[in-house]
Order: structure tokens, then C-alpha cells, then sequence
């Protein structure tokens, strides 16, 4: 009975000893895999990701060519809140009208692979659908879809700015004694690679070619060729004016309206070009110092030119390149059409560059300018919108400002060609601050153990200690081919420059040596084999 009772205790008190160690364990091999995914989620976290080669494409939050940004705040940019952004604001509307039908943008929403591409569609959606008659809200509409970002030519504190107007040139439909200066279309053997010859708009830059049979391409006539008469004849002429410095500028301006004689208006735009330079015929005249260049004016040129007909006649060759116009249908209120195709406006539309500006950009152009007279400093805080280009316009802080028609708007265009700076409006969605933030980070760099066990150069004492020893077996080899050892190969060598000695003795670092290939170690069975065959070969 005693034994009994002493089992019974002795089993209890096993059973009280092993059971939490049991409990224990089994909750060890439970929680055990969760143990270790935490392990290697920790280590995962720890290593940066392995980036694969080649590295992914990456878009750049902002890159137009040569050029150079600063990104800026609406309260730094001088002049912002003296501005009637209202104006703007009706400016910029005209210009949504293309942009939303526009539908050739590229896959990344590139536009010919400008840098805003298609991003102005979602503030153009918004103006579209409010018609905003306050200033104020239209400054806040600007300053709720854009970001200011001061731009200018890469080594160019500011930007450079001309004028440009639409001239009123009398004319006649018909060729007679007063007038007989053609105003030609676009010829029908222009030719410009890439384009259909009857496109409807061609590129202002590049070469353009005419046709000579079926194949033969050559330049198409400079401007000397055109006017000795290498296309008439082929019924071209849209008009005729009383002379060719009146078609100069015309062709300068881009546009013009021509007053005919029997009390009519027609208008005429650029259409296209005979591919060559445009030489600026103002520093033609400047370089000769003819006019000072504090002095040159649209005007001043003109004046030169009719006092000066056989000189006129050299000085507008020079500038070989030559425009042809299309007649467009516009009553004496439109103002002249851009080349975003709709009707500029007057002290708000601005011509810019086409290869890298998207038509519809807002640009803020703030600084001084000779608007009042040509010595006046008036202070210009202007928004304005990218409507137009010109074979001129180059740059990514160049424009063109548009002034309108006729006399005094040429005054003011004429005297125009300053420094002053430029702000370029972008859509937020492009805001080069915000998209830096996504770029992604290079790969990490090796650590200092990896970077001792695989050098990449030799250490500096080692590679003196090999140039050294390299010096000293050239000199020893130099001696041993010698066939005679006289005074003269003892003595030093006075004649040599110390330039040439340094070179003879100064050997380039060779490069660190690759690991040599691992040897192949056959297994004794192969051995063997090898062995037991070249025996049996031996015995036949």
C-alpha cells in the first residue's frame, strides 16, 4: 500500500517537472517558421535590391536641350502680381483648341519628343470648361496648374527677345509699271524629305530640294536665283508690290496685308521656305559700320535701303534665304495666323522655338524694354503664350514678341532686341522638384573588403617598386646588346635632353592581371583508364 501511494506521487511529480518544458517545445515548433520568415524579412530589408543589367529606361523629370532651369516660387518671380493674367488666361484658351485635338503624341505622352509633350491637357481641360472673367482667378487658375521655373541657354544668365508685327504693303493683283515685284506661293518642284509636296505644313528648318526628273535631288534656287526669274512664269504670283524691299520685309515679318489698288485687302502667310540660312541683314550693316548698333532699327534699315538702291540690291542677296506665302482668308479685324494655326494676339502671343517649345506654353517674360521710345526703359511683366515660330527663333529663352498690325506696331517691333528674363510656366505634372523625388538611386557601392579583395589598380608603392625594377632590366638589356663598351658608352650622355631620359626610363603601369584559368583535376577512375589505354596502345 505504501509503494502504491509512493508510484503515484513520484508519477505526479514527473508529470508536474516535464510538462512546461513540453508545452514549451511544441510552441518552439510552432512558432519556428514564423521565426524565420521574420529572420529573412529582416535581411531582405537590410540588402538593397539587386538592379539587373541593362538598367531600365528612365524618364528625366525635365531635360530641353541646352538649356539650364531654376526651379522658382510665384513670390520670386518679379512682377507677377503687377500683370493682367486675364488676358493671358483668354490667350492661352485659344491655344487649347489644338492642343486637344492633337493626337499624334508618342507612347510616353511626348510630343516629337519635346519635353512637355501632351502635359498641357489637363490645364486646358479646365480652361475649356471655365470661362474666367476675373483677374484674380486667373491667376490663381495659372498658379493652381503650373510651376514657374526660370529658363535660359546653358552659360546665359537671361534670354533674348525681337519684335515682330504684321505689315500693310500696298499692292495690285495684276503686274503693271508701279507695281511688278512678284509675291510668290509655294512652287510645285519644293521638295522636302519626308513630307508629301502638297502637305499642308512643312518644317521651317532643315535642307529642301527640287526635283529634276524622277530622282535627282539639288538645293532649291537661292534667293539671287529667284529674283533674276528662275520660277516665273509658272503662274505663282499671289500679288505683285512696288518693290522688293517692301517684299523683304514682308518675308522678315512672316505675314502681311496687302492693300490693293482698287480698294481691297488681301492676306498673305508663310508657308514655306527654299531651305537656306537666314543671314540678319541689320549685322550685315552693323559689321561694315554702316549703322551703329546701338541705332539699328527695322527703320533704320529701310531708310539705308531706299536711300541706297544698288546697295540695297547686294545687301538683301546676302541674305539668300527666301519665303513663300499662302493667301489666307481673313477679314481686316483677324489679326494674322500663327503657326499653331489660329489668330495671334496682339502684346500676348510670342513665337518661339518649334524643335523644342510646345505651342501653348505659357512663358513669363520680365525685365525692361523700349516700348515707349527707343532710349524708354519700360517695365515689361508679361505672361505670354508660344503661338508661333520662325526660322530665327533658336534657343530655348528666345522669342518673338507679336504687336499687331500696321506703322506703330512695326515702330515698337523694330527697336526690339534685348536680354530679359524668362520664366517658363509647367504643368505641375511635369514639376521636375516632385518627379526627382521618384528617381531611383544608383546601385550601392562594394564595401571596403570586397573592394581589397578585387582591386582594380595597382597600389601606389607597388606600381613605383615595378616601374623601377622595369627600368633597371631596359638599362641592364641595353648594355648586354651592346657590342662595344667604350668611354663613350660609359660616360654620361650630355647631349641627351633630361625629357628623353625620363621618357626611356618611365613605363606605364601594367594592368592587374586576371586570376589564371582553374586546372581541370580528372578523377582516378579517369586516370586510370587513361593510363591502362596507353598501355594496351603500346602493346599493339
Amino acid at each position: 500500500m505504501v509503494r502504491e501511494i509512493w508510484k503515484r506521487g513520484f508519477t505526479a511529480r514527473r508529470l508536474t517537472y516535464w510538462t512546461p518544458a513540453l508545452a514549451l517545445s511544441l510552441a518552439a515548433v510552432a512558432l519556428a517558421p514564423y521565426a524565420a520568415e521574420a529572420v529573412r524579412a529582416r535581411h531582405r530589408a537590410a540588402t538593397p535590391p539587386v538592379r539587373h543589367l541593362p538598367y531600365p529606361q528612365l524618364d528625366w523629370p525635365l531635360e530641353i536641350s541646352n538649356s539650364q532651369y531654376l526651379p522658382m516660387g510665384w513670390n520670386d518671380v518679379p512682377g507677377w502680381n503687377d500683370d493682367d493674367q486675364l488676358a493671358a488666361y483668354r490667350t492661352f484658351r485659344a491655344s487649347c483648341k489644338p492642343i486637344a485635338a492633337k493626337t499624334d503624341a508618342a507612347p510616353d505622352g511626348r510630343v516629337d519628343g519635346k519635353a512637355l509633350g501632351d502635359s498641357l491637357r489637363d490645364p486646358c481641360r479646365d480652361a475649356r470648361a471655365t470661362d474666367l472673367a476675373d483677374n484674380a482667378a486667373a491667376r490663381a487658375f495659372f498658379e493652381r496648374h503650373f510651376e514657374p521655373l526660370r529658363i535660359s541657354k546653358l552659360g546665359d544668365a537671361d534670354g533674348f527677345v525681337t519684335g515682330y508685327y504684321e505689315p500693310v504693303i500696298e499692292g495690285s493683283r495684276t503686274q503693271n509699271e508701279v507695281y511688278n515685284v512678284p509675291v510668290y506661293r509655294r512652287p510645285s518642284n519644293l521638295f522636302v524629305r519626308g513630307f508629301k509636296q502638297d502637305a499642308t505644313s512643312l518644317p521651317n528648318k532643315g535642307p529642301v530640294y527640287r526635283k529634276i526628273g524622277r530622282r535627282k535631288l539639288v538645293p532649291y534656287y537661292d534667293r539671287a536665283e529667284i529674283e533674276d526669274g528662275a520660277i516665273e512664269g509658272r503662274g505663282l504670283e499671289i500679288a505683285w508690290l512696288r518693290n522688293q524691299t517692301d517684299l523683304l520685309f514682308a518675308q522678315i515679318q512672316g505675314s502681311a496685308r496687302i492693300s490693293l489698288d482698287d480698294g481691297s485687302t488681301i492676306r498673305i502667310n508663310y508657308d514655306a521656305y527654299n531651305g537656306l540660312p537666314y543671314t540678319p541683314v541689320g549685322r550685315i550693316l552693323i559689321e561694315r559700320g554702316i549703322i551703329p548698333r546701338e541705332q539699328m532699327s527695322m527703320q533704320r534699315i529701310r531708310d539705308w535701303m531706299e536711300q541706297n538702291p544698288e546697295g540695297a540690291n547686294e545687301l538683301r542677296r546676302m541674305n539668300r534665304s527666301y519665303i513663300f506665302f499662302r493667301e489666307v482668308q481673313l477679314s481686316e479685324k483677324d489679326e494674322a495666323v500663327g503657326a499653331q494655326g489660329i489668330p495671334l494676339t496682339p502684346g500676348r502671343s510670342i513665337a518661339v522655338d518649334k524643335s523644342l517649345h510646345v505651342y501653348g506654353t505659357p512663358f513669363f517674360i520680365t525685365g525692361e524694354l523700349p516700348i515707349e521710345s527707343e532710349k524708354s526703359k519700360t517695365a515689361f511683366h508679361r505672361l505670354m503664350i508660344a503661338q508661333d515660330t520662325g526660322s530665327a527663333i533658336v534657343g530655348p529663352a528666345r522669342a518673338d514678341l507679336y504687336f499687331g498690325a500696321g506703322q506703330d506696331a512695326g515702330k515698337v517691333s523694330g527697336r526690339l532686341k534685348h536680354s530679359i528674363q524668362f520664366v517658363m510656366l509647367v504643368p505641375k505634372s511635369l514639376d521636375p522638384v516632385a518627379r526627382g523625388r521618384k528617381m531611383p538611386l544608383p546601385d550601392a557601392r562594394p564595401s571596403e573588403k570586397i573592394a581589397k579583395l578585387f582591386p582594380q589598380v595597382l597600389p601606389k608603392e607597388a606600381a613605383k617598386d615595378q616601374v623601377k625594377d622595369q627600368g633597371q632590366a631596359n638599362q641592364a638589356n641595353k648594355a648586354a646588346a651592346s657590342p662595344v663598351n667604350d668611354a663613350k658608352a660609359s660616360a654620361p650622355a650630355a647631349s641627351a635632353s633630361p625629357a628623353t631620359t625620363v621618357a626611356q626610363n618611365v613605363v606605364a603601369p601594367q594592368p592587374v592581371p586576371l586570376p589564371e584559368a582553374r586546372p581541370r583535376i580528372e578523377s582516378d577512375r579517369n586516370i586510370r583508364r587513361l593510363r591502362y589505354g596507353r598501355r594496351h596502345r603500346n602493346r599493339r
